[in-house]
């Protein structure tokens, strides 16, 4: 039989353990979120030299791909050309398949950038005016005149009267 000492040392060890582990699920916690929340910051806006090598990437990825279905094309035909033949020599008779358009060229990589838009269709795309210098509230006066004397520093000429 288990005495009162050892029930409660048990239980105390149980308590422990189970204390540790969620300390150790909170801090992991707290580690996943610091680091998903480092990871989550926003990114500055990417410029136009960056949108247009994008732009381009872009294209050459497409021309790329084009690129590879022309070949596969080529592949599946010359496949389909030795079946045939070979069907021929076993004395077969297979019809090719007449609906079969043929493999398009894509040609060689040709990248032309898109023009850019006018301001008129920049400020209808966007909904935004386009930035103009603010103008001067006020008559424009000299720097020297725009403090008080006592605000000046020791140094500092006087300003000339008029």
């Amino acid at each position: 039989m288990l005495s009162l000492v050892q029930i409660t040392k048990a239980a105390a060890n149980e308590l422990l353990r189970t204390m540790m582990l969620a300390n150790l699920r909170t801090s992991s916690l707290v580690v996943l979120l610091t680091l998903s929340a480092s990871a989550a910051a926003k990114l500055p806006a990417p410029s136009d030299e960056a949108k247009a090598k994008a732009a381009e990437a872009a294209a050459l990825t497409a021309h790329n791909g084009k690129v590879a279905n022309f070949q596969l094309c080529k592949s599946m035909d010359r496949v389909a050309q030795r079946y045939l033949a070979e069907a021929k020599k076993a004395g077969k008779a297979v019809t090719p398949s007449a609906d079969i358009p043929p493999c398009a060229d894509p040609g060689a990589f040709v990248y032309t950038p898109p023009a850019p838009l006018p301001v008129a269709a920049t400020v209808a795309a966007t909904g935004a005016a386009p930035a103009t210098p603010a103008a001067p509230s006020g008559p424009a006066t000299p720097a020297s005149s725009a403090m008080p004397a006592a605000a000046m520093p020791a140094g500092a000429p006087a300003a000339a009267k008029n």
